[in-house]
């Protein structure tokens, strides 16, 4: 597997790959990851493999793999791979797919991220030039390979609109929940009154997240409902000003963020929560809706991308369009009716009982075997044209 973004980069995609690698090993293969070097990190699996990498001014998160890969090149050498799985198409998705066509071994690509819409971190182009490069690069780049897993019908529709033609398959990625947290103890460890109800967001302080759409629903349901608290977990580039808009509103005592919580201390938050409140529209998936969902919280997103495809209006939350009012109305309905509340409740993890780990794996395993019957067919019918 090669992919620009790994744990301990804590993100959508590197706990897709670490979830897909603990679960292919447990079923008995072999995996080895390709990732950028971490600063000060030393990784305790034998099989992760890091290329040298730099920190740059627009991603300073996100470490850029450079050549030379000899050294890497001749460790992957050592080793006869069945197929290659790549999870960004760049640096180290485009050493994946040289390496893939030099040494004649298959290929599977999941596309994980509408990368169009975070054109706005190559501050130099202009937008609309740097959408359509990284359009460019996405269709010459997914059209390389022998197949594509998307975890959404939003991204499979967006490749074919772009003219991917390769066969795709729609896989969501499997989450696991560990539901085994005493709520109340939980609640009064972070400081949250038994009257308080607790709004939750998940995920990166950036951008793309339109979190200003989220501060505007906070600040007008904590208008009529003053216990109404929002916990932010996560971190990010937007930080500072997203301090600053709730500050602006006036609901800065009403705001926590706790910052980037460790992958396995999640769990904590959402069972301390009474509601999931998402408001990114540039998703693929949106994991940590469905780890909500699976922790029996409501949720309410926003609709775009594919972020509220786990959710059924009226059942287990609301998809609601991109207005801060309509998202305020959607969020109040649930909190102001408690037998819709529990309904909502109960009805989450029944809704992701399918998106487990297990199944996903399964369905991965089918592309990787369609993708090795594609690659031999049509190396045969390569060397038959050389006759």
């Amino acid at each position: 597997m090669f992919s620009d973004s790994a744990l301990p980069i804590l993100n959508g995609v590197s706990v897709s790959i670490d979830a897909l690698i603990q679960e292919l090993r447990n079923q008995g293969h072999s995996v080895h990851l390709f990732a950028p070097r971490i600063f000060r990190h030393r990784d305790e699996d034998p099989n992760t493999f890091r290329f040298r990498a730099i920190c740059t001014p627009w991603a300073p998160s996100y470490p850029l793999a450079y050549p030379p890969f000899y050294r890497q090149l001749l460790r992957f050498r050592r080793h006869r791979y069945d197929v290659i799985h790549t999870h960004t198409p760049f640096a180290m998705g485009m050493v994946g797919l040289r390496w893939a066509e030099s040494h004649q071994i298959p290929m599977v690509s999941t596309y994980h991220t509408l990368y169009d819409r975070y054109a706005h971190y190559l501050r130099w182009f202009p937008k609309r030039y740097a959408r359509f490069r990284i359009a460019k690069h996405t269709n010459f780049y997914y059209n390389r390979v022998d197949h594509v897993i998307t975890p959404s019908e939003a991204a499979y529709k967006w490749l074919r609109r772009h003219s991917v033609e390769t066969p795709a398959s729609v896989i969501p990625t499997g989450i696991r929940i560990q539901t085994a947290c005493n709520r109340a103890e939980i609640r009064q460890e972070l400081g949250f009154a038994p009257e308080q109800r607790v709004l939750l967001y998940v995920g990166r302080l950036a951008y793309e997240k339109n979190l200003p759409v989220l501060f505007d629903m906070a600040q007008r349901l904590m208008a009529d409902q003053p216990p109404v608290r929002l916990l932010m977990v996560g971190d990010g580039p937007f930080r500072e000003e997203a301090t600053r808009l709730v500050r602006q509103a006036g609901i800065g005592d009403r705001v926590r963020f706790a910052g980037l919580v460790p992958k396995n201390e999640v769990d904590r938050y959402y069972a301390a929560a009474d509601l999931f409140v998402f408001s990114s529209i540039t998703e693929t998936q949106g994991l940590v809706v469905q780890e909500a969902l699976g922790h029996g919280l409501p949720a309410v997103a926003l609709a775009g991308g594919g972020a509220g495809a786990s959710i059924v209006n009226g059942r287990n939350g609301y998809v609601v369009r991109n207005d801060a009012g309509e998202f305020c109305q959607a969020v109040a309905r649930i909190l102001d009716d408690q037998q819709l509340y529990e309904a909502m409740s109960n009805d989450g993890p029944r809704s992701v009982r399918h998106l487990g780990v297990p199944r996903m794996t399964e369905a991965v395993l089918k592309t990787y075997e369609q993708a090795m019957g594609r690659h031999t067919t049509e190396q045969r019918t390569a060397d038959f044209a050389s006759i």
